[in-house]
């Protein structure tokens, strides 16, 4: 793990509580905590966000989904804080030593061999049971519905999903196991 990837979390952590009402405390307690985690990862501050995060949950402000995804990559975090003595010292280190993010596994799992986008449509589905396209767009606003319709196409052309009906009724499904 790096510094850059720290920044990243940060970033998608800022990026998220945009959402949340202005006045609303969750919102800077949210940025606190993760700024603080930032400069120095500690198991404390992955506890304070895991509370933050279910509290912001429950307040439906932002997609569940995009709260979850961020979470669980907080999350991967913290078996690397709890297998060393000293994390504060221990995670830059890593970064220094080279230890790619794959072999400390904190990434989120990605589909073997699919762009990370259409890796979050499948999980979206395995959530969700099935999609519209409009769905999708509100989980990834930074995606155009064009290229939302291309990565569609593309997991029914590899077999992964299967569309139902027609037109403005369209959905998106896992494939069944029965078909």
């Amino acid at each position: 793990m790096n510094k850059e990837f720290l920044i990243q979390l940060t970033n998608k952590i800022y990026r998220l509580t945009l959402l949340f009402p202005k006045k609303e405390p969750l919102r800077y307690k949210m940025r606190e905590v993760a700024a603080s985690f930032l400069t120095n990862p500690n198991k404390e501050e992955l506890e304070t966000l895991n509370s933050l995060f279910e509290v912001a949950l429950a307040q439906n402000w932002v997609s569940p989904s995009e709260l979850l995804m961020v979470k669980e990559e907080y999350f991967g975090l913290a078996s690397i804080l709890n297998t060393v003595e000293n994390p504060q010292q221990t995670l830059p280190v890593l970064a220094k030593e080279g230890i790619e993010n794959s072999q400390i596994q904190i990434q989120p799992q990605i589909q073997s061999g699919l762009p990370e986008r259409q890796a979050r449509i499948l999980d979206f589905l395995k959530e969700n049971g099935r999609a519209q396209v409009w769905q999708l767009k509100e989980v990834m606003p930074e995606v155009t519905k064009r290229t939302l319709r291309r990565d569609f196409e593309h997991l029914l052309g590899i077999g992964e999903i299967e569309r139902v009906g027609e037109r403005n009724n369209t959905f998106y499904q896992l494939k069944s196991l029965t078909s």
